[in-house]
């Protein structure tokens, strides 16, 4: 496999379809080599547009949703993001470049060895600004609230009330909502401290399910 030409296509592929619009979340894209965040018998596949079992019933998303979630998000330099769902870091290591050395991201994950895991690689390819905890993300992640952005990467039954509670004004969850057959990409943006304002729905999705309390 030549990582750096299959890396290449798919950004061109990805481009080409409308799917990836920033320069900013290219670059990102381009420093989280996804081959390292898949298992091994994955590997060959890493840079097909497709999810991929990384155990525990959960994916790695297709790198156009990646794509999507990231720009639709609209987090810089500096910013503070929590996601729900670490699944296996890659998501986790596009964010880290979004935000830079002066940023941090938040990642919860439910599932104990898919954190540990999460943890190991991100701290091999050098993502030292991204902290990832074991616990149930459909609460979100209070003690390290308010944030500027926040992405959830399973579906779940609604926008969560706490994960509002931990934005601040201005900022935007990403997170798909359960729909009647596929799942609608959402996006919100907090427009004072009680209110949030649906700025797109998109429908047509797949996604694991949300586990914890407040979830499926």
């Amino acid at each position: 496999m030549n990582k750096q030409e299959d890396i290449d296509s798919l950004i061109e592929r990805m481009k080409a379809k409308g799917n990836l619009t920033s320069d900013h979340v290219e670059k990102a894209i381009r420093r989280a080599p996804r081959h390292l965040f898949v298992p091994d018998d994955e590997v060959e596949r890493a840079y097909l547009d497709l999810p991929l079992s990384i155990g525990h019933g959960q994916t790695v998303s297709q790198p156009s949703v990646v794509a999507k979630m990231t720009e639709y998000l609209e987090v810089k330099e500096g910013d503070r993001v929590l996601e729900i769902g670490t699944g296996s870091g890659w998501q986790s290591a596009v964010l880290s470049d979004v935000v830079g050395e002066s940023g941090k991201v938040y990642t919860v994950e439910l599932v104990d060895d898919l954190a540990e895991k999460a943890r190991k690689k991100l701290r091999d390819v050098g993502k030292e600004n991204v902290h990832v905890f074991v616990g149930d993300g459909s609460w979100g992640l209070g003690e390290y609230a308010p944030y500027d952005g926040i992405i959830c990467t399973a579906v779940s039954p609604r926008i969560q009330d706490e994960w509002i509670d931990q934005l601040k004004v201005g900022g935007r969850i990403v997170c798909p909502v359960s729909g009647a057959v596929l799942h609608n990409l959402v996006v919100v943006e907090k427009t004072d401290e009680n209110s949030v304002e649906t700025i797109r729905k998109e429908r047509g999705y797949r996604f694991v399910e949300l586990k914890g309390e407040k979830g499926f």
